[in-house]
């Protein structure tokens, strides 16, 4: 089987669809360029606030979202990465919009966490307070049996300040008190792991950092990529 070009609608933020490439690249088993996937990356910065709209009603990004899948399949890709997890949001009308794969981060996300850790009752989630709200990762993982526990409020403005202060270009060690601080309470809770559920927190929260493991979504979702690609 072929490989298969894969896009990435990035740009949500730029910082995190780098993360998401570099996450591709090391994920590729390659000795030479060549053994490397081709990449075609739409890092469109200017698709509006997904937090903005689905807690305020501002400005929709899904025409930007379907417009950059449209871009990246005419550019001749097979298969599509979001480097968002609240852009997943619209997934389901991204995906009708175009004839290419569009994987969800979600569903890759709770495979991965389902395969590594077999038995597993309850996980916890640092996302944007949107993310946490319309329930993107309760879903994939109620699915298979796991429950999903999200930040009291206290904790989730703890999370939301880390994740727009690393938009910002802050990734400081002020910044990775707070994001740890919020997983150590979802580990106090009863999370056995804890999902890095928003492309920017990956940036600030390694696994090793608290109690429990981090699961690196954009890294579940980097294997999946290549996984797809290489017809694995």
């Amino acid at each position: 089987m072929s490989e298969k070009i894969v896009g990435i609608l990035g740009g949500m933020g730029p910082e995190a669809t780098v993360d998401l490439f570099k996450k591709i690249l090391r994920a590729t088993p390659a000795r030479r360029d060549q053994d490397h996937l081709r990449i075609i990356i739409d890092c469109n910065s200017k698709i509006p606030d997904r937090t903005a709209h689905l807690l305020r009603g501002e400005e929709d990004p899904g025409p930007y979202l379907i417009s950059s899948a449209k871009l990246l399949e005419q550019a001749g890709v097979d298969v599509i990465a979001i480097a968002c997890n609240t852009a997943h949001y619209w997934h389901a009308d991204i995906q009708a919009s175009v004839k290419c794969r569009v994987l969800h981060i979600m569903e890759v996300t709770a495979d991965f966490v389902v395969q590594h850790w077999p038995g597993i009752k309850k996980v916890g989630l640092l996302a944007t307070p949107s993310t946490v709200r319309v329930g993107l990762y309760h879903r994939a993982f109620a699915s298979r049996g796991v429950e999903v526990i999200a930040p009291d409020e206290e904790y989730q403005e703890m999370t939301t300040k880390a994740i727009f202060s690393v938009k910002a270009g802050d990734t400081g060690p002020g910044v990775r008190r707070l994001v740890a601080k919020a997983g150590e309470y979802l580990a106090g809770k009863g999370a056995q792991v804890v999902i890095a559920g928003c492309t920017e927190i990956p940036l600030v929260l390694k696994d090793g950092d608290i109690s429990v493991p981090v699961v690196d979504a954009t890294q579940a979702l980097a294997e999946a990529v290549v996984r797809f690609a290489r017809g694995m």
